[in-house]
């Protein structure tokens, strides 16, 4: 059975663009206008994923209370933001609203799908047997591979899904250094070196609003990244 992918998106040209490329990957793709018409189909059943815009017709955040609403409905939802609006303020809002990857509408098509297939594969972890529950702990932190939850000194770091199988990576061999590309390629992304670095910088910026002394993260200039062992 196929999944289902509900777009929000006021723009008919793009709405229409990320349809058929969706559908082309096989998914059952649902477009909606606006808030008000995405509510009326979300109250008869809730799609399998949510790509939400942030401004929506003449509601300049109607996204964000769109994740608010879907989010209080239901905890495991996966909500990715597809957005021109990617200033700091507004990606930090829509991950604490509860969105599980916030991305510009410059992202590549094929970026998306690997975005929403890494969701997929989340979801289909949670729903797994846990009997081979892999844990990696090293020293504060704890990863909980199945469950895709990361704490540090017993907190929970918040961490998109990106995020995630970056730290992931580096954790499976602490103090062995992890290229760009390799890092790209656990987190089944296609990104330039500039945005890894983005990303590696948003990483400690999280563990460091939980630890400000927080400095497990090393980087070896010209090579890559790595967790210290």
């Amino acid at each position: 059975m196929s999944r289902t992918v509900a777009i929000v998106e006021d723009e008919p040209a793009i709405r229409a663009n990320y349809t058929e490329a969706l559908r082309r990957h096989g998914y059952e793709v649902q477009p909606h206008a606006g808030r008000a018409e995405a509510q009326a189909a979300f109250s008869l059943r809730l799609p399998d994923l949510v790509i939400i815009d942030v401004g929506l017709g003449d509601e300049p955040e109607g996204g964000f209370d769109l994740c608010r609403e879907l989010r209080a409905r239901s905890a495991t939802l996966p909500i990715i933001f597809l957005t021109a609006r990617d200033s700091d303020f507004d990606v930090i809002s829509g991950l604490r609203l509860g969105a599980d990857d916030y991305l510009s509408k410059d992202t590549s098509l094929p970026q998306l799908t690997a975005r929403i297939h890494a969701l997929f594969r989340r979801m289909d972890s949670l729903a797994a047997p846990r009997a081979k529950e892999q844990v990696f702990r090293l020293r504060g932190l704890t990863l909980e591979l199945e469950r895709m939850r990361v704490t540090w000194q017993g907190e929970e770091v918040g961490l998109t899904v990106t995020e995630f199988w970056m730290v992931h990576a580096m954790v499976r061999y602490p103090g062995h250094v992890k290229t760009r590309d390799q890092l790209m390629r656990e987190a089944q992304v296609v990104v330039d070196d500039a945005t890894i670095t983005s990303h590696i910088k948003r990483i400690r910026r999280k563990f460091q609003a939980l630890d400000p002394a927080f400095d497990e993260i090393d980087t070896v200039h010209g090579a890559g990244y790595r967790w210290r062992a």
